[in-house]
């Protein structure tokens, strides 16, 4: 496989597109057009010459979940969340939640199913490190994460929280 994703790629920088068929568009999912990200390859000329050094990017001195906060969703808000069948196979659990009541008595009615299903918290609405560690604390053991939510907000139509998901629904 990878030798195969090697050759695709030197074809595609490397090799003139004279000669070769047209590709055939076996699956259209949808998305954006890739055609953007090839503008520089396609105009570069003929031979490729490496840098004589690559500079390497340092990674940060020292990474935080401080650093992650504060978190805002606006999509999300703490309200009433319809159950729904879902088919999402091999989705470890994962329950959302933010810095509010309603998520706090949440955690606190949920936190046996929480802790035998092994979830993982994404926290989507919480302002500093303080209160991230107060919701933490209502539930020991496990893994809440500061994350923005906005992405699976729009990708599931979700609009409330707390809810927990699973690869077969998800549910309040």
């Amino acid at each position: 496989m990878k030798i195969l994703k090697m050759m695709v790629l030197m074809c595609a920088v490397g090799c003139s597109t004279a000669g070769y068929a047209a590709l055939t568009v076996v699956g259209d999912l949808g998305g954006e057009s890739t055609d953007t990200y090839f503008d520089a390859v396609n105009d570069q000329p003929g031979e490729f010459t490496p840098p004589e050094s690559v500079e390497q990017s340092q990674a940060p001195a020292q990474v935080s979940v401080a650093s992650a906060l504060p978190v805002r969703t606006p999509e999300l808000s703490p309200g009433a969340v319809t159950p729904r069948k879902l088919t999402l196979p091999g989705m470890p659990p994962v329950f959302i939640i933010g810095d509010d009541d309603l998520s706090r008595q949440w955690l606190a009615q949920r936190a046996a199913e929480l802790t035998r299903l092994n979830a993982t918290g994404f926290v989507v609405n919480v302002a500093d490190q303080d209160r991230l560690k107060a919701l933490q604390a209502l539930l020991p053991g496990s893994d809440m994460v500061p994350v923005s939510g906005s992405d699976l907000a729009r990708r599931l139509q979700l609009t409330h929280y707390p809810l927990i998901i699973t690869e077969k629904g998800l549910a309040q």
